[in-house]
């Protein structure tokens, strides 16, 4: 399946860069062998993670809990035990989750190849190297301060095209009794809910535990646990260890059995997909266009990078969505890609409420709400597309 011409999905930019702004053919494949859904096309991974990079993790209140108790669970699970245990992040980003590992004085490391935000963890006190993971790295790292006892990594490794480096790398890294832990969007959630939003440049792979286990087995290694999340619209936490050195979970069992019934591994299942897409684009134009005709402000809310999917899929401008509210400083001032959408402080949504507000953020549905009390006072209703296209009451 195709999503068109797709831009970078974090590539903000100013009126001056439009004329050469970067288009690919975001296209969509399934993979029988493996049980992957990937991208046939992406751009260089230098495109997309470099010195500019808009994505901070550390803007959302929730996911530093989120990762303060993934942190937490590492130590009390996986560390305690461990005579000055090492740890290695990949795709550290700002050190989010490191942090939490540094103010225990626990030896760690991160790996964050966007410049910007492995400076901004370096300035946090998190021991950074800015580099992108692979088997070479993983050598200096070894070579350096030794082999890890856990490696982890959040909503990255979906992000890399070269994925049998890394796990190779992880092997490499990993100390015989080490185990890997991480955590990205799951397929079988973005099947089920339609949120083919999750769908952009800088997700490579959508994973299952078919696929992952068939990839790490590659390096004798195995998924030993599952743990689902709700971060991101629907999100998968696998933790894996050399063959035989861990004993599978039920709750594993339980996720295999569960891919079954969904059909995961039927290309049938992909075709639905592609059919509940098409029908979600049809009837999101259909809302925002009677919005327009009625003479209704329509603002979108929190530039994200999954909203570059939406905007471009769905061939959405600021003809029908006038701007896109966002806390995010580098984002504030320039333009969406593709469809070039004024991105305006936060500040200027309260200033004046529009009639809509698109909710591109709605994986954070919950954190949203809290904080938005004076929107729904003033008879703001809200937009959203997953499951499917409505206007919240």
């Amino acid at each position: 399946m195709t999503f068109g011409q797709q831009p970078i999905a974090n590539g903000f930019l100013k009126p001056e860069q439009f004329k050469t702004e970067y288009y690919f053919e975001m296209a969509c494949a399934f993979c029988e062998k493996c049980g992957c859904f990937q991208l046939l096309e992406q751009p260089s991974p230098e495109q997309m993670f470099n010195e500019n990079y808009a994505f901070f993790s550390g803007t959302s209140k929730h996911m530093a809990h989120h990762f303060a108790e993934f942190a937490a669970h590492v130590q009390q699970d996986y560390l305690s035990g461990a005579n000055d245990p090492f740890v290695v992040e990949m795709g550290s980003n700002d050190g989010i989750m490191l942090k939490n590992f540094a103010a225990k004085n626990m030896r760690h490391l991160g790996v964050e190849p966007s410049k910007n935000v492995a400076e901004a963890a370096m300035k946090a006190g998190v021991n950074t190297i800015n580099q992108f993971f692979n088997e070479e790295t993983a050598k200096q790292i070894v070579a350096k301060y030794g082999q890890a006892d856990a490696f982890i990594a959040a909503n990255c490794m979906c992000h890399i095209p070269t994925l049998h480096s890394v796990v190779k790398g992880i092997e490499l890294l990993l100390k015989p009794d080490g185990v890997a832990l991480f955590e990205d969007p799951y397929l079988g959630d973005v099947v089920d809910k339609t949120s083919y939003d999750q769908i952009y440049d800088e997700h490579t792979f959508l994973f299952s535990v078919q696929s992952i286990n068939y990839l790490f087995g590659k390096c004798g290694m195995e998924i030993f646990d599952v743990e689902p999340q709700t971060t991101h619209g629907g999100s998968m936490r696998y933790v894996i260890a050399r063959k035989g050195k861990r004993t599978a979970t039920e709750r594993l069992k339980q996720q295999i059995a569960k891919e079954e019934e969904l059909g995961l591994h039927l290309k049938e299942t992909y075709e639905r997909f592609r059919q509940n897409c098409e029908k979600s684009k049809k009837d999101l134009r259909e809302l925002l266009t009677q919005l327009k005709n009625e003479g209704k402000r329509v603002v979108g809310y929190a530039a994200t990078s999954k909203s570059t999917t939406i905007l471009n899929y769905c061939n959405i401008g600021p003809d029908l969505i006038e701007s896109i509210c966002d806390t995010t400083p580098i984002k504030q001032g320039k333009f969406s890609p593709g469809k070039h959408i004024p991105i305006v402080a936060y500040e200027e949504f309260k200033k004046s409420y529009p009639a809509y507000a698109f909710l591109f953020a709605w994986n954070h549905f919950k954190e949203v709400m809290e904080k938005e009390d004076a929107f729904k006072a003033s008879q703001g209703k809200w937009i959203v597309h997953v499951p499917q296209v409505k206007v919240l009451s």
